[in-house]
């Protein structure tokens, strides 16, 4: 590091996450980065509250906007002060898996850092609607946190009276957030995406609210998943009062019926929608296939449609470029015949836990999908080598390929096949119970599907994976 702060004096940014930095380090930075605009700290566990005095000791790192400090849990209340007196000028905060992160320490950074406008805190269990609070003197645009347990509806109520700029709401697994929050956000008008995945206390009242106000105007990126609660009810107002969506995630939300099906087909600015774990029939698939424009549909675990149903929606969709049908075990070579004529501009495909897919459908796949980036055939158990040497062959733009559970493809052509590509997945195991199937693709019977492992059956898989990671390390 010393010797890169006395070359390199001119740098912008600097990623030292990860690293075995001190607080020698800390001390050059001031000393020689005078127009350093990001630094990236993350995981760097070797410094302390001390190191962070030293950026207010020279003359650079002043014009720091950017900063990373995820995973420094040993930062203190008195760290953030030390930040705060040296990077007032921070706009852009990260700072995901820190448990040790309190209200306290948000408080102590806002105290010089106004122009604070985007925000990450993942993994920060402690924060609660104090921090918003103590926020409240910033101008935040931006806002991404999870699985916080302390985020009430007071805290949404914070963003709706101070922050009239938001534009980036991402507050996932939240469970305290209710119909209220989305009350209080109706009336952001620059907000144009909001992500309340998993906040499972959410109803068809709220987002009603939150629709009615100014807020649905522009959004363009909307997720729901999970909101078990939600009915057709809310895609009617979607269909209504947003104009400008883009994506739509309703994942899991099971009371969702044809009804709201045609009213997503309604929605003509959509190029991506979600419907992972819903009660889709081949008849919503024929009803969605009227909109032509779906750049982008998921469709896992949707154990109603059949063929059919695919083969019409694909028909009508020559634009679809990615398509997701894992655990859809009803599926065949069929859809991926259709795939092949109707949906050449295909760059992602899942296919993974369909045990019916044959060496065939991949050719027919190599052969017209040319553009193919990404590739999940995991449990595709009837797959041979065979498979590989096409892909090869025909999908050159290949990227990712996953290929868990084929017991059919072995090892060496696997090895082949990680020289092509940029990242894959292999293993020869049989599937797991909850795939449903055995490693021929047949149907489990119930006696077999009962996956509560017995004492000897744990102590078995816990000794397998040890020696597995000792022949790795090998």
């Amino acid at each position: 590091m010393r010797h890169i702060s006395e070359g390199c004096a001119g740098v912008l940014f600097l990623n030292l996450s990860n690293t075995n930095i001190t607080n020698r380090t800390m001390r050059l930075l001031p000393r020689h980065f005078y127009n350093l605009q990001n630094l990236s700290l993350a995981y760097c566990r070797k410094f302390t509250d001390k190191g962070l005095q030293y950026l207010n000791l020279g003359n650079g790192c002043h014009k720091l906007i950017y900063l990373d400090l995820s995973g420094c849990t040993q930062i203190s209340v008195q760290g953030f002060k030390n930040i705060a007196n040296s990077c007032s000028g921070i706009m852009h905060l990260t700072i995901n898996d820190m448990p040790t992160l309190t209200d306290n320490c948000v408080k102590a950074l806002v105290e010089k850092c106004f122009r604070i406008t985007s925000i990450v805190f993942t993994g920060a269990p402690h924060i609660s609607d104090g921090a918003f609070k103590a926020l409240s003197t910033c101008n935040l645009r931006k806002i991404r946190f999870e699985g916080n347990k302390r985020i009430t509806d007071t805290c949404f109520k914070f963003m709706g009276k101070n922050f009239p700029n938001m534009n980036h709401i991402y507050m996932v697994d939240c469970k305290g957030v209710t119909d209220s929050s989305l009350r209080a956000l109706s009336p952001l008008r620059q907000l144009t995406m909001l992500n309340l995945a998993n906040c499972v206390r959410i109803g068809d009242v709220g987002l009603r609210n939150f629709l009615d106000g100014p807020a649905s105007i522009n959004i363009r990126e909307l997720n729901l998943s999970n909101c078990v609660h939600l009915s057709d009810t809310s895609v009617v107002k979607l269909s209504e009062r947003c104009p400008n969506l883009n994506y739509l995630s309703l994942r899991n939300v099971e009371h969702l019926t044809h009804l709201g099906i045609e009213h997503i087909a309604y929605i003509l600015s959509l190029v991506s929608v979600d419907l992972s774990g819903t009660d889709i029939s081949n008849e919503g698939l024929v009803t969605l296939s009227r909109h032509k424009k779906l750049k982008e549909l998921s469709l896992s675990e949707c154990y109603r449609i059949t063929d059919v149903g695919i083969q019409a929606f694909c028909k009508s969709s020559l634009i679809l470029e990615l398509l997701d049908v894992s655990y859809c075990s009803q599926l065949s070579d069929e859809i991926i015949k259709t795939l092949a004529i109707y949906c050449l501009k295909l760059t992602s495909l899942n296919i993974a836990g369909c045990p019916k897919i044959t060496d065939s459908a991949i050719e027919m796949l190599s052969a017209k999908c040319r553009y193919l980036h990404i590739l999940d055939i995991s449990g595709c158990v009837l797959l041979t080598d065979q498979s590989l040497e096409d892909l090869q062959i025909g999908c050159r733009q290949l990227r990712i390929l996953k290929m868990l559970y084929c017991r059919q493809i072995s090892k060496e052509a696997a090895d082949r096949m990680s020289s092509v590509v940029q990242q894959q997945e292999y293993s020869s195991n049989d599937p797991p119970h909850w795939f449903g199937y055995d490693c021929e693709g047949k149907p489990l019977t119930e006696k077999n599907q009962d996956t509560t492992p017995s004492k000897e059956a744990l102590e078995l898989t816990l000794k397998e994976s040890l020696l597995s990671s000792e022949e790795e390390a090998v």
